[in-house]
């Protein structure tokens, strides 16, 4: 990269046809608030990768380096058919960046603006590529924290039976990266407050069960075509995830079986203990048609002696009608 030369600033093209430590630089292909994402040729083993470069600002941060590194490698160090393969994360003239395979395709952002709400077989279908995959990263310490559908892509599948072929991806830059740089302020989860569990609102320790919470947050929007949560502002949408009862999928789509309102509710309950232990059991109890509508459609949320009153939203926070959406 020129010296003085930064991915988000200036044209997107200006970039292309330069070289970034061993890739050149082909085209952009995303772009986010901390990253912008590139097609690139990687010179020494003369294939096609994805080129994350991460904002300026990050490099200079030693404490973020230094986990940006630790979760780039326990990443890459996980071979699963899910999940995107890390090749390289370094540093160079002062811009962090990760090397990953390249996956031709789409993510789950663009199929479900093309298409809407997703026959239920199809949802299972992704819905278990992707719990694998956070199952598998779990097992290995690692938690997303960021599950949303532009962190999942969906390419071509083998055959007729397996359809689509699912990655996720962006492991090596999480919440908790960005948190230890002041990063993660309210504005910074502009984009992904949808499936923010209420456990990272609160700055609560948070476990495999926070995906659980996201993940679950996305197989709702895929289902619905809109999330489980629907409000004016940020804060009013940070109080119902801390709060409020999510609207039962049947009220938006009443072709889909009952059962799967007890599904949806126990995998959003606020506490994480009440939440399905695993990505996969949640993904299992999708596919029970019927077994999980035994259990409460409002599992327990707080360990308490005497009921509790159910909060009431301030005005603020109250949901907005059908079809409106800040």
């Amino acid at each position: 990269m020129t010296p003085g030369t930064s991915p988000f600033s200036g044209r997107p093209s200006e970039l292309v046809g330069r070289q970034v430590a061993g890739y050149r630089i082909e085209r952009e292909i995303g772009r986010g608030g901390m990253a912008v994402v590139y097609r690139a040729r990687d010179l020494r083993l003369d294939r096609t990768v994805a080129l994350k470069l991460l904002a300026p600002e990050l490099a200079r941060n030693d404490t973020f380096r230094k986990r940006f590194t630790h979760e780039s490698r326990v990443a890459a160090a996980i071979d699963h058919p899910h999940i995107v393969p890390v090749f390289e994360a370094d540093e160079t003239d002062g811009v962090l960046y990760i090397a990953m395979r390249y996956v031709e395709g789409s993510d789950l952002r663009h199929l479900l603006d093309r298409e809407g709400p997703l026959p239920l077989p199809k949802a299972v279908r992704i819905a278990a590529q992707v719990a694998s995959a956070l199952d598998a990263a779990h097992e290995h310490g690692l938690v997303h924290r960021d599950v949303k559908p532009g962190n999942i892509l969906v390419s071509r599948g083998t055959d007729s039976d397996h359809p689509e072929h699912v990655y996720l991806t962006d492991f090596g830059l999480t919440k908790k990266s960005l948190s230890l740089t002041g990063f993660t302020t309210v504005g910074q989860f502009v984009g992904t407050l949808d499936y923010v569990a209420p456990e990272q609102i609160s700055g609560r320790p948070v476990d495999g069960r926070c995906d659980v919470y996201g993940f679950a947050c996305v197989v709702y929007e895929c289902l619905a075509s809109r999330p489980p949560f629907l409000r004016d502002d940020d804060m009013a949408l940070l109080w119902a995830h801390q709060n409020a009862d999510p609207t039962p999928l049947t009220e938006v789509r009443p072709d889909l079986p009952p059962y799967l309102d007890a599904v949806f509710a126990r995998a959003l309950a606020k506490n994480p203990e009440a939440r399905h232990p695993t990505c996969g059991a949640f993904v299992a109890d999708l596919r029970a048609k019927g077994g999980a509508a035994r259990r409460a459609v409002h599992p327990q949320t707080e360990l308490v002696t005497t009921p509790a009153p159910t909060p009431q939203p301030p005005r603020w926070a109250r949901p907005v009608f059908p079809g409106r959406r800040s």
